[in-house]
């Protein structure tokens, strides 16, 4: 799935004067990190959003809003949000600043390095 590069643009714009953004090729659209974390992104022309497990329901009643289903089996925490419908330009910094407050709740994973993992010690008997 590709990305539409109009919506693309819209949300760097909107996030310009956000500290510790990253964009990257994610899901076969494009995600914006905030400080490590998954924030928003774009798949085809749906804004993709990170309102996390209290915000879920709430963003959910909203009529342009639909569950994040990608993989077959929505994901809690995450929405689809239409950006076809006629008031998607005045919406979207609403969306965007709800994704944004919850990524501001998660400690930061810039500039962390992934751990080892460890392996299991095995019992000899």
């Amino acid at each position: 799935m590709s990305y539409d590069e109009g919506i693309a643009e819209r949300v760097r714009t909107a996030l310009a004067g956000q500290d510790e953004v990253v964009e990257k090729k994610m899901f076969g659209g494009l995600a914006f990190m905030v400080r490590g974390n998954m924030c928003c992104g774009v798949l085809g022309t749906d804004l993709m959003l990170r309102v996390g497990p209290d915000g879920y329901s709430q963003a959910l009643e909203e009529p342009d809003a639909r569950k994040m289903d990608f993989t077959g089996k929505a994901l809690s925490g995450f929405v689809y949000v239409d950006q076809t419908a006629d008031d998607a330009q005045g919406r979207l910094r609403q969306w965007l600043d709800r994704a944004l407050e919850f990524s501001a709740s998660l400690p930061s994973k810039q500039g962390k390095s992934p751990q080892p993992r460890r392996r299991a010690s095995r019992r000899q008997s």
